[in-house]
């Protein structure tokens, strides 16, 4: 089970057999609806989604037998390598990293979600390919809310414009807005942009409530779960709490843009941002 921060052993202990992958999850969920219990909300509000970016195939499908029928990727062209090869399996495929528009087309043909629509041209690629398909893509909007340079996203005043734009594109389901909070382990700098995110969506929904659809809010990863859940997460993104401490740095997994070169995103990256401008 996920150490809790006493001291007493790795923080994220791999998982590797079907036991150990249901224990983690039933400890994740736990810290979830407690979570959820304190700041007044129902357990059954919060959906988890597994995220399996480092993890094997052989090691997916235990975790399948564990329970994970819905599973997050960041990079699409290994999603849809897993895609294939697990094909015999009932899972449902999110990508909730950065997408560039040449490989919309291996969205359209396996995902069922995408948590990081930042770009029209993206949203434009998108809708063409899935009207293409007959087909529709539940869509999440992400904002950058902590101010990073590392980070994509909108920046939370133009949120709402962006939104305005959405509705054109028919085959995008709007499922609400998406963030990555700030690396760090200082809840004091966390919290503000999972805030950030949550007075985005109440703005958004003052002002036109059919913007935002549901308006969900997709934030929260293994170290920050639990503050996001009690500032309004209803779709926390874990990965290593469930299945194991990732071999590889954050910056391979969310990278800058192509034009900034190979990422390094720090743990004591700046403080989020709480700016008083409004969308």
């Amino acid at each position: 089970m996920p150490a809790d921060g006493s001291g007493t052993g790795p923080r994220y202990p791999t998982a590797g057999t079907v036991q150990e992958l249901a224990d983690h999850l039933d400890h994740v969920r736990a810290l979830i609806d407690a979570a959820a219990r304190r700041s007044g909300r129902r357990p059954g509000e919060v959906a988890l989604l597994p995220v399996s970016k480092p993890v094997t195939e052989d090691r997916i499908r235990l975790a399948v037998q564990a329970g994970c029928h819905r599973l997050g990727e960041n990079k699409v062209q290994e999603a849809a390598r897993k895609h294939d090869a697990l094909a015999d399996l009932a899972v449902e495929w999110s990508i909730i990293g950065h997408l560039q528009t040449n490989k919309t087309k291996d969205v359209v043909a396996f995902a069922t979600e995408f948590h990081a629509l930042d770009r029209l041209k993206v949203a434009e690629a998108l809708d063409r390919r899935l009207q293409a398909a007959g087909r529709s893509l539940d869509v999440y909007v992400q904002v950058n809310t902590s101010g990073e340079d590392s980070k994509y996203g909108l920046p939370p005043g133009e949120a709402l414009g962006f939104l305005r734009q959405l509705p054109r594109f028919t085959s995008l389901r709007i499922q609400g807005l998406m963030t990555l909070a700030v690396f760090s382990d200082d809840t004091e700098r966390v919290r503000p942009c999972f805030v950030r995110l949550r007075e985005v969506r109440d703005r958004a929904r003052e002002i036109d409530p059919d913007l935002i659809g549901p308006g969900g809010l997709s934030m929260g990863m293994s170290g920050d779960f639990e503050v996001a859940v009690e500032e309004g997460a209803t779709v926390v993104r874990v990965g290593q709490a469930i299945f194991g401490a990732r071999p590889l740095p954050d910056s391979y997994y969310w990278p800058t843009d192509s034009a900034g070169g190979p990422p390094s995103p720090s743990r004591s990256g700046s403080s989020c941002v709480n700016r008083s401008d409004r969308p």
